[in-house]
């Protein structure tokens, strides 16, 4: 197929001060197999003075503006803006790991108009700390209070490399949208994703709406450098996350930890400073699977009760501030 009979993607990444992650993603979108003008680059900046800018200027980026309270509204700023028959959305700590992985994406949703989107696993990389591949590849969500909470996906078949997955019924307490998710733009424009954009809001919008499909490649996806330390690094994210939570809630009120989850928040918190269940998972995840790295499952449990109750005082403190989530970004890096 020629290059201009090609769907276009339009691959958005909200930024502040992102520079040492982000060229680490735009080299990983200019490997990939699928032709470079029929891909559009869209980074909404909260006002970096880092050269986030710039070095996304470097690789063809458009760059915008983003005064908004968080990286949702910098997400719907960019989404405006957006040409692609798909979007995929991208952070700035993604990268993606196979050349591959737009073009298959993009012919899966082709090959399957029952489904939402294409969601990424979360693999390990040589870049990424011990703790970074737990919380990412390990648990496949960035919190075990979250990992604990969320419904567990069902595979429904199999084509070649591409999975489709569902949720059980009744439930949509698994959250879809992010870190490397394609959607067909058509559907963002059903679901209203321009006017107000929540990334997980959308899918469950989709999935009520009777598109409870999506699909995943298999070992392909992103490795998502979200954090490399315990401490201070995952205490500090799982309080900026905290207060956009309840930042989201009190805008939408509507969350995916809300939608009949397999453990209720309360439990959840309960269990994480509890000790006892931790060590459990810590001990079942070993004899499983065997990867070492489920040692960090009892102290991230531990440190994510922590930053959670940090971040719900931060937001009752501070939620007058319309730039607080963004302020609370902390600093990212890769493993040295």
């Amino acid at each position: 197929m020629s290059s201009e009979l090609l769907p276009k993607i339009s691959v958005i990444t909200p930024t502040r001060n992102a520079r040492a992650l982000l060229e680490n993603l735009l080299q990983s979108v200019a490997r990939q197999d699928y032709p470079r003008d029929r891909i559009e680059l869209l980074i909404s900046d909260a006002r970096s003075t880092d050269g986030t800018r710039e070095l996304a200027a470097k690789f063809g980026a458009t760059v915008m503006d983003d005064n908004g309270s968080d990286m949702e509204e910098a997400k719907r700023i960019a989404l405006a803006r957006a040409t692609g028959d798909y979007v995929l959305f991208a952070d700035a700590d993604n990268e993606f790991t196979h050349a591959d992985f737009f073009r298959l994406a993009v012919a899966g949703l082709e090959k399957n108009p029952q489904a939402l989107g294409v969601e990424s696993y979360y693999l390990a990389s040589p870049k990424m700390s011990s703790f970074c591949a737990y919380i990412t590849a390990t648990l496949h969500i960035s919190d075990p209070i979250a990992w604990l909470m969320t419904v567990r996906p069902r595979l429904v078949a199999t084509d070649g490399e591409v999975e489709r997955w569902t949720l059980p019924e009744g439930t949509f307490a698994y959250p879809l949208g992010a870190n490397g998710f394609l959607f067909r733009r058509a559907d963002l424009e059903a679901a209203k994703a321009r006017e107000q954009f929540q990334d997980t809001h959308v899918a469950m919008h989709l999935m009520r709406a009777g598109k409870r499909e999506w699909l995943r490649l298999r070992g392909r996806g992103v490795h998502h450098y979200y954090v490399q330390d315990l401490l201070p690094g995952f205490l500090h994210k799982r309080r900026r996350a905290i207060a956009h939570y309840f930042n989201v809630q009190k805008k939408t009120g509507a969350n995916w930890s809300r939608e009949k989850p397999r453990v209720p928040a309360w439990l959840a918190c309960l269990y994480a400073v509890t000790v006892i269940g931790p060590l459990y998972h810590t001990v079942t995840g070993l004899a499983r699977t065997g990867d070492r790295r489920w040692l960090w499952h009892t102290p991230a449990c531990f440190v994510s009760a922590l930053g959670t109750v940090w971040g719900w005082w931060t937001f009752k403190r501070h939620s007058g501030d319309k730039q607080m989530v963004s302020k609370l970004q902390p600093k990212q890096t890769l493993k040295e």
